[in-house]
């Protein structure tokens, strides 16, 4: 297939204008970081509410005010996963964990009144995917939270918060990237129905790759010594990145679309860039939990 010049412009101008935002949210400050997950928090919640609305069209039903509210909850959520004991999140004398604390109170008590109350007939299934909505996003970049502030604590001579996050997003793009060319030279067999285009080739040899990848280039550029710290994070991205993928791309085969949104031309949107670390950030925070902090 002949290269199309215009679309390949398109998409590496938005790729370098996406790496630059993350990079920006990612290393300025807390508060930059804090602010580029609460943005990712909402795109990927926007678009969430807009595939589930298709594979279940009860749930277009939902008024805005739901929907708000559960979005606004999650974000409380995130909010009170950032830690206190470090003075990084407060405004004058007030932290945004106690914030996130209160602000979850007052958007369980509005939901549950909206929904048991104010409504005639509970629709349960409508409910359930909203919650999951919670867990499969809202968790996510609570973990993520975590993992900011983790970092200050765990990696010696590391005062940026940021490293373990980004060692995590840097482990899923090199998987990705890796998986993608040995696919491309080697692949032959399918790893899923759901995704054709992956092989069982691309996918082994693309994780083996970015754990060695990221495992050295941490040890010996970055002189970080915590080999188990970086192997759990590696291997998490490349195999749990990997399922987050193909969950993203059920949703989508389920919905019956191609792109979650078009938030990044040539990119699709935010579950589309961001699908396979919302699997990986809780389960890394929790293996790391178990195993490092």
């Amino acid at each position: 297939m002949a290269l199309n010049i215009q679309v390949f412009k398109t998409r590496a101008l938005t790729a370098v204008i996406f790496v630059a935002v993350m990079l920006a949210g990612l290393l300025y400050n807390q508060w930059s970081f804090f602010a580029l997950f609460t943005v990712i928090h909402f795109g990927c919640w926007i678009e969430y509410q807009k595939i589930i609305a298709l594979i279940y069209p009860e749930y277009k039903k939902t008024t805005p005010f739901h929907r708000n509210v559960i979005m606004l909850f999650g974000w409380c959520f995130v909010m009170y996963c950032t830690d206190y004991t470090n003075n990084l999140y407060f405004i004058g004398r007030v932290s945004l964990h106690g914030i996130g604390w209160y602000g979850m109170m007052l958007f369980t008590i509005i939901f549950c009144l909206n929904e048991i109350l104010l409504k005639k007939q509970l629709d349960l299934k409508t409910i359930g995917y909203s919650l999951l909505g919670l867990v499969y996003i809202s968790l996510s970049w609570g973990m993520m939270m975590h993992l900011f502030e983790a970092s200050v604590n765990v990696l010696d001579g590391y005062a940026m918060g940021s490293m373990l996050p980004m060692i995590l997003i840097a482990s899923i793009w090199i998987n990705d990237t890796m998986a993608y060319m040995v696919g491309s030279f080697i692949g032959k067999t399918p790893l899923s129905s759901i995704s054709p285009k992956k092989t069982w080739e691309g996918t082994i040899g693309g994780a083996v790759l970015a754990i060695v990848v990221v495992t050295f280039a941490c040890k010996y550029l970055f002189n970080i010594s915590n080999i188990k710290l970086l192997l759990i994070i590696s291997t998490t991205a490349a195999i749990v990145g990997t399922l987050g993928d193909l969950l993203e791309s059920k949703l989508k085969r389920l919905a019956n679309i191609k792109d979650s949104g078009q938030i990044m031309p040539g990119h699709g949107g935010f579950l589309d860039r961001f699908d396979s670390l919302l699997v990986a950030t809780p389960v890394a925070w929790l293996l790391l939990k178990l195993f490092v902090l």
